[in-house]
């Protein structure tokens, strides 16, 4: 007995997956070759092991956008017996065609293909158990919570294969292919601000009351880097992160709907965030964050970073009302440092002094297998930020990619 593309035709949700071209072109009449040619691509693409036909499905079903997705996505799992329904008939066909389609492929390395490069795909196995499963009683009621789960952890369509985004004012959320994969524990120093920092975000992640965070200090002092680590940490429990310019806040509206219909929780992430005083951009900003008629939505927080602690530039005119029309001078000083007042969070980063300059290089000296004496290491160190701007994480970092390109080990 077998079960053909055609069976696939009954599908209501996920009829999304029929008009996929790669799918189309494996039920044409098109030749072998030109199918196995196809198939060879997109494993290689998309990292793909295994029976490519059915691996590349499960990929498919993993990020399809359709009512169950969204809707398990957006309402925590919480989904209406109807649309229930509806996705356990779907479930029983799909089910039907992995467990009599093993091995499609015509020819035998695709059915156990194995990509030049692979990454881990471990979030997709639940779907694929549940799948190929033998038939069992309750097998399709079992394959619906784990694909509930599924879309509730990790979403659908692009918000289930990335996890930073981009704002663009054509596009929307525009993916970053290749975001930074930095670690917390790649950080040195600063301990008290990354545990305030972690503590926060997962307050946020578990739905509790959280602030919006504004990181001040020198460059190079592992502010950005933080906000990118926690991404990196919490992910896998539905945390995506949202860059956005001081210029993208005329959008801010529109950022925010875009964020409101999502299931997702997102920190807004404007780095380096600075106003000169004709630059009128953080009004949005400080009216959806507190007082405007919008409300920010409960599932974004935002964290910015910034070299001053009030993000808008101050002249001692302003204070001292010298050569200013301004009758109301000390209105406008409390305009200026408002915004600064909307985050519930401020750290400071303070350059690190030559103690912890020197803890931050020898660390990662150890991370990276250098091997030099440490006299001689702190002696280069010292040199090094002499001979550059001062003292900083990014000024050890730079000094550590110094000895290694001179392989030293």
């Amino acid at each position: 007995m077998s079960y053909s593309w055609n069976d696939l035709d009954t599908l209501l949700l996920y009829r999304g997956i029929l008009r996929d071209p790669l799918v189309q072109l494996l039920r044409s009449d098109a030749a072998e070759a030109e199918k196995t040619a196809a198939l060879i691509k997109v494993a290689e693409e998309l990292m793909l092991e295994g029976d490519i036909i059915l691996e590349y499905l499960l990929h498919l079903l993993a990020e399809d956008e359709n009512p169950f997705s969204i809707m398990a996505e957006k309402s925590g799992g919480q989904i209406g017996a109807s649309l229930q329904q509806a996705a356990v008939r779907d479930i029983k066909q799909l089910q039907k065609f992995f467990q009599l389609n093993q091995a499609m492929s015509v020819d035998d390395f695709l059915q156990n293909y194995q990509p030049t490069r692979s990454v881990p795909r471990s979030f997709i196995n639940p779907l694929r158990l549940a799948l190929k499963a033998p038939d069992a009683i309750n097998a399709s009621q079992t394959a619906l919570a784990t694909f509930t789960e599924h879309y509730v952890r990790h979403g659908y369509g692009d918000m289930a294969r990335y996890t930073v985004f981009r704002w663009d004012i054509e596009l929307g959320l525009v993916p970053v292919r290749h975001p930074d994969r930095i670690q917390m524990d790649d950080l040195i120093g600063y301990e008290r601000q990354k545990a305030v920092l972690t503590q926060n975000t997962e307050a946020f992640v578990a739905g509790r009351p959280a602030n919006n965070v504004l990181l001040v200090g020198s460059r190079g002092t592992g502010k950005s880097s933080s906000v990118k680590a926690l991404l990196n940490q919490y992910a896998d429990m539905g945390l995506r992160l949202v860059e956005i310019t001081k210029h993208d806040l005329r959008h801010l509206s529109s950022i925010m709907q875009a964020l409101r219909e999502r299931g997702k929780k997102f920190i807004l992430f404007m780095d380096d965030l600075s106003f000169e005083e004709f630059e009128i951009e953080y009004r949005h900003l400080k009216s959806m964050m507190e007082g405007g008629v919008e409300t920010k939505p409960e599932n974004v927080l935002i964290y910015a970073t910034s070299n001053r602690r009030h993000l808008i530039k101050e002249t001692w005119n302003d204070r001292t009302g010298a050569n200013s029309d301004d009758i109301h001078s000390w209105d406008t000083i409390n305009e200026k440092i408002s915004l600064s007042d909307r985050f519930g969070i401020t750290l400071t980063f303070a350059p690190p002094n030559q103690d912890e300059y020197l803890r931050i290089v020898e660390s990662m000296a150890r991370k990276r297998n250098i091997c030099l004496p440490s006299a001689e290491l702190r002696a280069e160190a010292i040199k090094w930020e002499t001979a550059h701007s001062g003292r900083s994480g990014r000024i050890a970092q730079q000094f550590i990619a110094h000895l290694e390109g001179r392989d030293i080990a």
